[in-house]
């Protein structure tokens, strides 16, 4: 297929029918897939870090096996997308489910066996397990076309929902399981995680045929020579630079704040039940409502529910600042956040295909699952420093910067990125607004008119106004902190806690 072109969609009736039944079925299969996937990985996150603590007694190794988790989903994600590049969907997820298994059966074996080590390779396998996950967001998107990109990627964001909540709630049963048959303690939960596993990789094996990027493939080359609906498309390099941005972003500033709430919840006395609805509603924020932001991306474009997230975020953290002392504050900041990581995730990822031409696409997707995993880890392990310095509130403000970043940039970029249809053909430049306009939705425009400049003018003074003010805020909370409060980052139990939470050392 030519360099630049978008997957043809053929107009004949057969052939249009032919093409959407396959995509409906790649759907039900990845979303199942999803929910299995999602089974086992809630209970192994649960799990890790109790098993840590009780296999080395220190509770400064707590959060490695959920970093090691995160690691390994890091660096596994480009090598899944190349293989799935080469081979197909379904070679590249049964692959990474495989080596989630065989993840599982080390952590049984390292807990058994009483070696650390070998437990937090066993975790970073398990993070394959999370590739695939994010993989399958992706998949979902091989034979969809610009009208159903946004709703059928969340679609299978969605179901991710089902399994991360069944799978906390199975610990209990699987434990007593494992008790049963006679299983090292805390590992009979991974019973059930590797039986939703097995479940997983006969469903991809089995069911995910045809291979959607595979037909995809045949679609597009069986259609060169005829009539599509869709028309040629370059390759957009900075659109997809922006997508991967605004996603890791995104991604950062939920999980630097999600990763400090029920420390902070805590230690101003909420009770365990309090800091347990908050997590869930904020999962609910993260899932639940994926659809109804693939409809928005869909028709409002990409780039307006990448901001309506950033919107969503800074209104979290905004209130997570002002309100950090109630604890029904911080819930609804945590509501908020999920769904402004929701949005920008959804919209982005969709972004991220559409701007990417066929040859390219994988590659740049599990780059961008790299990239977000590393951020998101980054973004955890930091957390635990900032909220010791800073308090939950500077953390907040911190995180409100890379919001106002993502903003700034998304408002660069569309005003520098080429049209996506634009032709292959030396012609003179387009306006600035067909510019905005082809990039801020592909090939669908903004459906509803293009942001004026003085539009663009406020929202970029604003966003850089927030940039700046949090920064200085930063550097303020700092200095008051060394020089008037004379914090002891020895003898501080909140201090301690929360630098003990990411792995962090104390010497007095």
């Amino acid at each position: 297929m030519p360099d630049g072109e978008s997957i043809p969609v053929p107009t004949t009736a057969a052939a249009v029918g032919a093409r959407d039944a396959v995509r409906r079925r790649s759907l039900v299969v990845l979303s199942l897939g999803q929910v299995l996937g999602g089974i086992g990985f809630g209970s192994t996150i649960s799990l890790g870090a109790v098993i840590t603590e009780r296999l080395t007694g220190d509770e400064a190794l707590a959060g490695l096996p959920t970093a090691a988790v995160t690691l390994g989903a890091a660096l596994l994600a480009m090598p899944l997308a190349a293989f799935a590049a080469r081979s197909g969907r379904r070679a590249a997820l049964t692959s990474g489910m495989l080596l989630a298994l065989a993840g599982v059966v080390l952590v049984i074996a390292g807990t058994a066996a009483g070696l650390f080590p070998v437990l937090l390779v066993a975790f970073a396998l398990i993070g394959a397990g999370q590739a695939v996950n994010l993989q399958s967001r992706f998949a979902a998107t091989d034979l969809a076309t610009d009208r159903t990109r946004g709703r059928d990627l969340s679609i299978v964001v969605w179901a991710t929902t089902i399994g991360a909540v069944l799978g906390p709630n199975l610990i209990g049963a699987g434990e007593a399981l494992g008790v049963a048959v006679g299983m090292p303690p805390l590992t009979g939960p991974y019973l059930f995680t590797a039986v939703a596993q097995l479940l997983a990789i006969a469903l991809y094996l089995i069911a995910l045929r045809p291979d959607p990027l595979l037909a995809a493939r045949a679609s597009g080359a069986a259609g060169s020579g005829a009539s599509t609906t869709t028309r040629p498309r370059g390759d957009r390099p900075g659109a997809a630079r922006y997508a991967v941005l605004a996603i890791a972003g995104s991604h950062g500033v939920m999980v630097s704040v999600m990763a400090m709430t029920p420390l902070h919840l805590v230690h101003h006395g909420a009770e365990l039940s309090i800091v347990g609805l908050t997590i869930s509603l904020h999962i609910a924020g993260m899932y639940a409502l994926s659809p109804l932001f693939g409809i928005l991306a869909d028709r409002l474009g990409r780039l307006r529910t990448i901001f309506l997230g950033q919107v969503l975020l800074a209104a979290s953290l905004v209130v997570a600042a002002f309100g950090s002392d109630s604890a029904l504050a911080v819930t609804i900041a945590l509501i908020l956040l999920g769904l402004g990581w929701s949005g920008a995730t959804v919209a982005g990822s969709a972004l991220l295909t559409e701007a990417s031409s066929p040859e390219r696409r994988t590659a740049r997707q599990g780059r961008s699952d790299a990239i977000m995993n590393l951020v998101g880890a980054a973004g955890a392990a930091s957390a635990g420093g900032v909220l010791g310095v800073l308090g939950y509130a500077g953390l907040s403000m911190c995180a409100l910067a890379i919001v106002a970043i993502v903003v700034i940039c998304g408002l660069l970029a569309g005003r520098s990125t080429r049209s996506p249809d634009r032709s292959n053909t030396p012609s003179a430049p387009r306006p600035w607004a067909a510019r905005r306009q082809a990039f801020c939705s592909g090939a669908e425009g903004w459906h509803r008119g293009v942001m004026s400049h003085r539009a663009q003018l406020i929202i970029a003074l604003v966003s850089s106004a927030i940039l700046f003010l949090s920064i200085a805020l930063m550097f303020a909370l700092v200095i008051i902190s060394f020089f008037t409060d004379g914090i002891d980052f020895a003898g501080d139990p909140h201090i301690a806690d929360a630098l003990a939470s990411t792995g962090w050392a104390l010497t007095a």
